[in-house]
């Protein structure tokens, strides 16, 4: 298939910034994942456009079920390319048969390629070809060390993530002395009665 390489809409000499998000299989095999990685690389290298980073963020845990799968890798591109290429991109992603989710947002329009720095090398690249470090794991301590493996993915920003500091209850007030009631006393509209069985100030729980 042939893609336009010069959007009409896009000043010359410019290309997008562009984001894609994809989630694959949690089972899935580096080396598929690698053949899928350098086929998306070649599409946009082959209309002019540039690779800026590829981040892995690991095998995390889905908000449901997606085709009997119940946890994705996640893999971030962030790229400038002509906006035409996305159709093209995301038809292969729609292809593959490990691929569960996508989308892809602009960042930017006009964009040009000298002022765009690219943060990938090649050993980045093999990186973002990794199954990547499965959230759940790393927050119980059941992973093992990966290194250099987890760039683009900092342990604890994730599901799982350990809470510190948490807050001390505030302590109760000391109760003072009743005062002597006085005969047949009459309510006081000021003091309306809590309803519905809730402590004031202890809003219900969540399930």
């Amino acid at each position: 298939m042939e893609i336009q390489r010069i959007s009409m809409r896009d000043a010359p000499g410019t290309l997008r910034e562009l984001e894609t998000v994809y989630i694959l299989r949690g089972d899935l095999g580096e080396d598929r994942i690698g053949q899928l990685n350098g086929r998306l690389r070649g599409l946009i290298e082959e209309v002019g456009g540039k690779v800026i980073r590829v981040d892995n963020w690991g095998k995390r845990r889905l908000a449901y079920e997606i085709k009997k799968q119940m946890k994705g890798i996640y893999l971030v591109w962030r790229y400038l390319a002509p906006g035409a290429i996305v159709h093209e991109i995301e038809r292969q992603l729609r292809m593959h048969d490990a691929v569960l989710r996508y989308f892809t947002v602009h960042v930017a329009k006009d964009v040009r390629p000298d002022a765009r720095p690219t943060e990938m090398d090649e050993e980045r690249f093999a990186l973002g070809g990794m199954g990547g470090p499965d959230v759940e794991e790393l927050a119980t301590g059941a992973a093992p060390e990966r290194g250099e493996e987890g760039a683009g993915f900092a342990p604890g920003e994730g599901e799982g993530a350990a809470e510190t500091g948490a807050a001390e209850p505030a302590a109760e007030p000391a109760a003072e002395p009743a005062a002597e009631p006085a005969p047949d006393p009459a309510p006081d509209p000021a003091t309306p009665e809590l309803s519905g069985g809730e402590a004031k100030g202890h809003p219900p729980a969540h399930e």
